[in-house]
Formats: C-alpha cells, structure tokens, sequence
C-alpha cells in the first residue's frame, strides 16, 4: 500500500485541500473511493470528539487492504486546507469541494478513472447524493447513515427520539419540540435573517419562561436541547445560510436522479439518522430512479458512527473502544468489490 499527501483546488471556490490518498499494490489502475464527511470542521481522519477515534483512517486502511484506492481530505480551513469553514459554507458549496476531488482522481495514472466512486457519512450522504445526481463520473455511492430527512416534522422526530435516548423527560421533549418547530418554520419563512434572529430569541425567551427549574436544569444536560447556555449558538445554527439550506433541500428529488448502483447502510440505535424515518425517504426515492441496483442494510445495536452501543444514547459514542464495526467494513469491500470487477 502506498500512502501520499495530495492537494487539489476548487477553482470556482478559490480553495485548495490537502487530503491523503491511499493506493493498493496492483499492476493494473484501481478503483477509488472519495470519503465524505458529515457535519463540522472534520479532518482528513474524521477525527471524533475527544481524539480516540479516526474513522476515516480506519476506512482508508481497511479499503486500500482489499483493493480499492482511498483519497481523504481535510474540509476546507480545517488542517492544511485553506479557505474558511463556518455555518455560511453550505451543503452545495461543500459539494464543490468533493467535485474537485473527483476531478483529481481522474488525473491519476494508479486510479480507473471509469471506477470511482464516494462514500458519505451523515451530512456527507447528502452531499455524496448531489454529485451522483448529476455527474457522470460517479460509477457508485456508499450512503452512510445520510441526513436526508429535510422535512421539519422528520427533523423534529429525530430530535426528540435522541433526547429521549439521553434520558430527557416527555414533558421536556414535547415542550422543546414545539419551540424548535417555531425557530426552524421562522429560518424557512422569513429571508431576512436579521428579522428572523430578532424573533428566534423571542420564541426560545417565551419557551425558557415555561419551563420550571428542573426542567432547566435538565436542558444543560442534554446535547440536543436548547438552553440559556447555548441559545445565541443554536438560534445562529438554524439560521445560518447552512441550515437554511439544508431545510430547504428536497433530498427525495436527488435519489430518483441516481441510477448508479448505491448502498445505503444505518444502524439500529442511530436517532440521529433513525433508520424507520430514513429508509422510506431512500427507498421512495430510489424506486422513482428506477435503480435496480440499490441495497439498505440496518445493523443492529450500532449508533451514527456505526459503533457497537446498547441505548444510542450521546454519551455511549466516546464511551466505546470501537472505532467502526467490522462487519460494517467487510460489507461495503464485498459491495464495492462486486461492482468494480
């Protein structure tokens, strides 16, 4: 296997990223796959919170083992990427990025330019569904646990089931959940975000006086819930260029464009992407294509980031030794494989 640092430009963007690309020992070109992240400022690694985990690293080593070229990258002003990442940098804007990517594995004598595909994660599914879309240089996708659920109702129902897994109360949950309905309808009605920050923080000061000081308490708590703490953070999130955009992003409309073969994999105990919510989204959209070749595979007791868990609860995530599991690995090699032969 033979690793290099490697740099590439988005030229409409002005943008250059430096990523890794892993190439196994042939005598023939290989099939490549381009990782994508999902949300945040990620390394090439895809570096979990707190540093125990390297999830793309473990992928690329994996992959390369069994064939399959790997390029990974630093998102742009993250590591030696230049550019700036912030919540104006949108879903689209990072599609471009892995476009340029793409565009520099077709200029790689060691890469079948005829057999590149992507793989995406959370956010990255999104993005790996945009490209595949519309490019004829994609000859397969890999959609891990993809974000696609834009709908507000679907949002607010993941939402809620991963407050539930952190042990929140209903009471919480059904009071929070009206308040988050309220910011993200204002962040997809009203276009001038100055207006609409003035009326998101009168939504969650109206929200914050009804709850009793238990239920305060319990709000610091909890990741996904607003609170006095975070409010200015989370009322500049869902009304950001990115959430804006992400919220009125039609995924549907992607998958029934995708006639490549595509594999879309989630786990059990994900209420980030919750499988009952995300595979009807993927299914209808895919039989809209017509796709013949499209595959959903639900693992069992694995969160987001396809780690062996027992609630999904957030805390079990930088808990657990495991970085991926194994079977979730041995089964997008034997897909890919099958695909590129």
């Amino acid at each position: 296997m033979n690793s290099h640092e490697v740099f590439f430009e988005n030229k409409a963007a002005d943008i250059t990223l430096a990523g890794t690309l892993t190439i196994p020992q042939s005598q023939k070109p290989a099939p490549a796959v381009l990782l994508i992240p999902g949300m945040g400022p990620a390394d090439r690694d895809c570096t979990l919170p707190g540093g125990n985990h390297k999830l793309f690293l473990v992928f690329a080593d994996y992959l390369t083992q069994h064939g399959i070229a790997v390029l990974r990258y630093d998102k742009r002003g993250v590591g030696k990427s230049t550019g700036k990442f912030d919540l104006t940098v949108t879903t689209q804007d990072l599609a471009g990025d892995v476009l340029a990517g793409v565009e520099y594995l077709k200029t790689c004598t060691k890469i079948n330019a005829k057999q590149i595909g992507l793989i995406g994660h959370s956010e990255g599914g999104i993005i790996a569904s945009i490209i595949a879309s519309q490019s004829k240089d994609i000859a397969f996708a890999v959609l891990l646990a993809p974000a696609v659920a834009t709908g507000t109702e679907e949002v607010l129902d993941l939402v809620a089931l991963q407050l539930q897994a952190d042990g929140a109360t209903q009471d919480l949950i059904t009071r929070y959940r009206f308040a988050r309905k309220q910011l993200m309808d204002l962040a997809k009605q009203e276009p001038d975000p100055v207006k609409a920050e003035g009326q998101m923080h009168g939504v969650f000061e109206n929200y914050w006086r009804t709850l009793s000081e238990s239920q305060k308490s319990e709000s610091e708590k909890l990741l996904f819930a607003i609170c006095s703490t975070n409010a200015n953070d989370t009322i500049a999130m869902i009304n950001s260029p990115w959430s804006r955009y992400y919220l009125a992003c039609d995924t549907s409309a992607l998958f029934k464009r995708i006639t490549v073969p595509v594999l879309t994999l989630m786990g059990e105990l994900d209420f980030i992407a919750f499988p009952k919510i995300i595979a009807p989204i993927v299914e209808h959209g895919f039989k809209q294509a017509s796709n013949t070749d499209h595959t959903i595979v639900e693992f069992p007791k694995l969160n987001h980031w396809f780690q062996e868990c027992k609630t999904g609860a957030l805390a079990e995530y930088g808990a657990t030794k495991e970085t991926i599991a194994p079977a979730v690995l041995k089964t997008i090699s034997e897909w890919i494989v099958a695909r590129v032969k």
